[in-house]
């Protein structure tokens, strides 16, 4: 079966790691294709072709201001991803509580290890 291509949806374009460092860099504002390429140290093709991807799922948008183009983060794209994420976070809430309560009770010595023979 071929693989989905990456432009498909969100949850692929965001399963590349590169692009989701992108998209932490475009979290703290409007960036240019040469500074993200800097900052993440990819070459610029390398750069905008991610951009590319995120921009084709609508995560990024960018304008033109002369003959630079900036690029920002729609984060509202990325609701598919966190709704199906908060499916799990009660699972995760309840295995942290267990884990919590579990430590505490070795910390106060209500656990106590089997004697061996």
């Amino acid at each position: 079966m071929a693989r989905a291509a990456t432009t498909a949806d969100v949850f692929n374009a965001i399963a590349e790691p590169q692009r989701r460092r992108i998209l932490t860099l475009l979290a703290g504002g409007e960036q240019s294709v040469n500074d993200i390429a800097r900052s993440l140290r990819l070459k610029q093709p390398q750069a905008s072709k991610h951009l590319g991807v995120l921009k084709a799922v609508g995560l990024v948008n960018v304008r033109g201001v002369g003959r630079s183009r900036l690029y920002t983060m729609n984060a509202r794209k990325l609701k598919p991803v966190h709704d199906w994420v908060r499916a799990f976070e009660k699972l995760w809430a309840d295995r942290l509580d267990r884990l919590d309560e579990y430590l505490n009770e070795l910390q106060s010595g209500e656990i106590r290890d089997e004697p061996t023979n």
